[in-house]
């Protein structure tokens, strides 16, 4: 078991139960768009988030993102410290057709690819995030991950080396970079995954 030094809200029921089974702490659901008519679990979200924070766990899928942007908005950014699990594409054990996007959400994620994720973000007791570097989106552009030609692509060959999302537009991605690994490590990603320099 791994124990979780802050709240953690994901989706649905099912997401709950598959992470309880390894994770000891406080784990909510938003009930998926549920959230943006209960008043009453907003309230009880912000007020766990006053004191340490809370972390956001949900599926890569578009609703997963704007679940994540409406309770970024609702919280505060600052309160908000965001778990991402990488696109794996899937139907889960229990539904007899995948997703629309056709991607697995965190209830067919393996556990160990849940605890890497929540390790890397610094939720878990006794372990902190990697230190923090900022990462502008001017160096997006420098490194050929924003506003170039082929830039998207070479942003998603980064983005699932790093195992993240799809879906993360270039504001969120420069928001948690920092907090992944060292600016020398993602320099030399970059260049792995075709970034500055390659030609292209």
């Amino acid at each position: 078991m791994i124990r979780l030094n802050r709240p953690l809200i994901v989706e649905g029921r099912y997401d709950k139960s598959k992470l309880s089974s390894f994770v000891e702490g406080i784990i909510l659901t938003t009930d998926g768009f549920g959230i943006f008519s209960h008043p009453e679990k907003l309230a009880l979200i912000r007020r766990l988030a006053e004191k340490n924070g809370v972390a956001v766990l949900t599926d890569s899928d578009t609703a997963g993102f704007r679940i994540r942007g409406y309770l970024k908005g609702a919280v505060g950014p600052e309160k908000i410290v965001h778990v991402y699990i990488p696109d794996i594409y899937g139907r889960e054990r229990r539904k007899t057709r995948p997703s629309r996007e056709g991607k697995l959400g965190v209830e067919g994620i393996e556990r160990s690819t849940l605890e890497r994720a929540l390790r890397r973000a610094g939720v878990v007791c006794g372990e902190e995030a990697a230190e923090t570097v900022r990462v502008s989106k001017a160096q997006l552009y420098a490194w050929g991950l924003s506003g170039g030609a082929d830039s998207a692509a070479k942003r998603r060959r980064f983005q699932r080396r790093l195992g993240l999302p799809e879906n993360l537009s270039a504001n969120a991605l420069c928001e948690i970079l920092g907090d992944l690994c060292s600016m020398e490590t993602l320099e030399a990603l970059v260049e792995e995954c075709g970034g500055e320099g390659d030609g292209e």
